[in-house]
């Protein structure tokens, strides 16, 4: 469950960043070819945020999908899984979007 360390980093980072002030809402953008699984990060923030600024803390998850561009045909489309194909067939592909894992913001006080 990679889920447990990648959500303990964000509390570490929000809580750091929150400077004692308690944290109200967290904002991530977790796209979807990380394999993270949204409600297994909501599970374990609940977890770590316990005796934190952070606990009781909402935490809103921004899931972009996959989308990514064929070197073969210059066609954008979308990925829906990690499966590296173009409808076209060719997996030389490039990911454009759907990796991202980042904390976008946090509300205090």
């Amino acid at each position: 469950m990679h889920e447990l360390s990648i959500t303990q980093s964000v509390v570490d980072m929000v809580c750091e960043r929150a400077d004692g002030r308690p944290v109200r809402t967290v904002s991530v953008r977790v796209g979807v070819l990380t394999a993270v699984v949204a409600e297994s990060m909501r599970f374990c923030f609940d977890l770590i945020t316990a005796g934190t600024v952070a606990e009781g803390a909402r935490l809103e998850i921004d899931q972009p999908p996959g989308a990514a561009r064929c070197r073969t045909c210059d066609k954008d489309f979308t990925l829906t899984d990690p499966v590296l194909l173009c409808p076209c067939g060719s997996a030389d592909v490039e990911i454009t979007s759907g990796r991202e894992l980042q904390i976008i913001s946090m509300k205090v006080g």
